[in-house]
């Protein structure tokens, strides 16, 4: 079994093979790293440039780092670089249906409706909004049941999540409901088991299946979300009210019955996978992305002294913060996507060539798995003064007024951009300015700001390690 990897130019006439490595250790120290991505741009790109071909097993994968690479790839040429290759467990999880994993019309028409039901259902506007606050205030009422004692940080994930729910089935979830706390358990399991090692040596030798166990794993727990999630279209079919669409199923039965009679795109496989993708990708990464937020201001605290002070001078101890409010709050702004840069969630979403190419002066055939590492974009030396530092001057320009900047793109660009990102824009906002307006977060008793755990936790999105956090109320 060929364990080496090599890295190279991609195909190309005149350029000879270049191996990085050899034999098998390298090949197992390569899978287990818990940040990979880190070296492919590290040290691959600083000699190979910000093209290159890394040959994982006996699978050809191009690799695009730095902004200019991947801005041109996937804005200059997005119809190339649109496709998904059938990654073997995301196959076998939707085999090619959903809004995520899929591709050509059904892809199209899928994120088309996606975005739409979104819009209708009022995220991203003054009904999301009022959900949001509403939401923060049962997130701040349980955190102020721990007195000021530690919590584990991931109950920060309740208040996001439950917004995802609440688009998906139209109501949200009391904390203790046993349907919401299972939901929030298998999304937990099944995204760390999507970083384990043994997984990826599974999407480079699918064959070898029947001797690796995380992808039974997931499999088996992605069962229950789906059965989860069929219990829940069966009832929301039962009750169907055409003219009282409440929720992204509702919306997604109403598509179905209404294109019934065609050759419809929305038959019940694509229903489900649509479902499970907005259920997985919404919970995750907005909530993951809040904890980073409140352990980075742990680690710094000077940092959540000036957000506070900022958010005093704006909203004061009591009003409710809104999305309008962000104009006036550049610091905290800045603060937010400085979370989102450093922490660089999700490193990258493999692509797949939809024609042979020329790109950079390279060939690249059909069908060849593109990564577009958007780890490189956000640590890009070129384009950020301290990429490897948590600095919120990033964001901000000499006078203070926050900057948006053009490699910020932890969402992607182009056609297959991530459909949440406004929601989750505003989310964030309302969430981390809410719980700053009301919270001095510290560390547990007996562990210094320095001593916090940093690093990062192997699984689908890049998460801070399990640690706990205290609140203290604000008087």
């Amino acid at each position: 079994m060929p364990w080496n990897i090599t890295l190279q130019p991609p195909a190309h006439s005149g350029l000879n093979t270049q191996s990085l490595g050899r034999g098998k250790w390298f090949g197992l120290w390569f899978l287990f790293l818990a940040r990979p991505e880190i070296l492919l741009q590290r040290m691959v790109s600083e000699k190979y440039g910000p093209v290159f071909t890394v040959h994982l097993g006996f699978q050809r994968v191009v690799v695009l780092t730095g902004y200019e690479a991947v801005k041109d790839a996937l804005l200059h040429m997005a119809d190339v670089f649109l496709d998904r290759p059938a990654i073997p467990i995301f196959y076998h999880i939707q085999h090619g249906n959903g809004v995520f994993f899929s591709s050509h019309e059904l892809w199209k028409m899928t994120r088309r409706f996606t975005l739409v039901t979104m819009r209708d259902l009022g995220m991203g506007k003054h009904l999301g909004e009022q959900r949001m606050l509403e939401e923060l205030h049962f997130l701040i009422e349980l955190i102020k049941s721990f007195k000021g004692g530690p919590f584990r940080l991931r109950f920060l994930n309740m208040a996001p999540s439950n917004i995802t729910f609440a688009i998906l089935f139209g109501r949200r979830f009391d904390y203790e409901d046993p349907t919401f706390l299972t939901l929030l358990r298998l999304i937990d399991e099944v995204m760390h088991l999507l970083g384990s090692p043994f997984l990826h040596l599974f999407n480079f030798y699918p064959f070898l299946g029947f001797l690796l166990k995380p992808h039974k794993m997931i499999l088996k727990k992605v069962e229950e979300v789906r059965e989860i999630l069929k219990k829940r279209i069966k009832e929301n079919k039962e009750s169907f009210k055409e003219n009282n669409l409440t929720s992204y199923i509702d919306a997604l039965i109403f598509k179905q019955e209404e294109q019934n009679k065609s050759n419809t795109f929305f038959h019940d496989a694509n229903i489900l996978a649509s479902a499970l993708d907005l259920l997985m990708a919404g919970t995750e990464t907005t909530s993951t992305t809040l904890q980073w937020a409140i352990l980075l201001l742990m680690r710094y605290p000077e940092i959540q002294k000036k957000v506070h002070a900022e958010i005093q001078r704006v909203l004061g101890p009591d009003s409710l913060p809104t999305f309008e409010n962000r104009k006036n709050m550049p610091f905290t702004n800045a603060v937010i996507h400085e979370v989102q840069r450093f922490v660089s969630l999700l490193p990258h979403i493999p692509r797949c060539t939809s024609v042979d190419t020329h790109f950079k002066g390279y060939f690249i055939p059909k069908g060849t798995t593109v990564i577009p590492l958007l780890t490189s974009v956000l640590l890009d030396k070129t384009q950020w003064e301290t990429p490897d530092e948590f600095n919120p001057n990033h964001f901000l320009d000499a006078d203070g007024n926050f900057v948006m900047k053009k490699a910020f793109l932890p969402f992607s660009i182009g056609q297959r951009k991530c459909i949440g990102e406004g929601l989750a824009t505003m989310e964030l906002f309302i969430f981390f300015t809410g719980l700053i307006q009301k919270f001095t977060f510290k560390p547990p008793p007996g562990v210094k700001e320095s001593e916090l755990d940093m690093t990062a936790e192997v699984g689908f999105t890049v998460r801070p390690r399990p640690q706990c956090a205290c609140a203290v109320l604000r008087q």
